[in-house]
């Protein structure tokens, strides 16, 4: 990264962004392995502390919930990139009548693919007493 101009590292970033947004679209619309295929490295490691750390298994994971919860919806909130880094905070809903979680996905590339990431949830709460709400 520093040895691109200020106009370079902010398209690298954009399309950082691009891909981790479609990344989770496709995985949320049930379409996992084409998500994996298109944008995940070889190399691919992740940190979710419920499934080995190779992409095989949390790919398996993935395809799970996709087929117990065919109604899903996902909700990007906001978007941050820095260096070869991308955070795509979001509402998850497993169900529709689900209130959901908050989900932080960091994800780490190299070349405009995947190689590494990380998430962390947090369930929306049905009485907050913050007037700002969770999102």
């Amino acid at each position: 990264m520093m040895d691109m101009n200020h106009d370079q590292q902010k398209d690298h970033a954009r399309l950082n962004k691009e891909i981790a947004v479609s990344f989770l679209q496709l995985v949320a619309s049930g379409r996992v392995r084409e998500a994996y295929n298109t944008y995940i490295s070889p190399d691919f490691c992740h940190h979710n502390p419920y499934f080995r750390g190779d992409a095989n298994s949390l790919m398996i994971a993935m395809e799970e919930n996709a087929s117990k919860n065919p109604d899903k919806s996902f909700e990007v909130k906001r978007v941050i990139a820095e260096g070869n880094l991308v955070a795509v905070h979001s509402h998850v809903k497993q169900k529709p009548e689900d209130l959901g979680v908050a989900v932080v996905h960091i994800m780490r590339f190299e070349n405009h693919i995947i190689v590494e990431m990380w998430d962390l949830g947090h369930p929306v709460p049905e009485n907050s007493p913050n007037e700002y709400g969770i999102f």
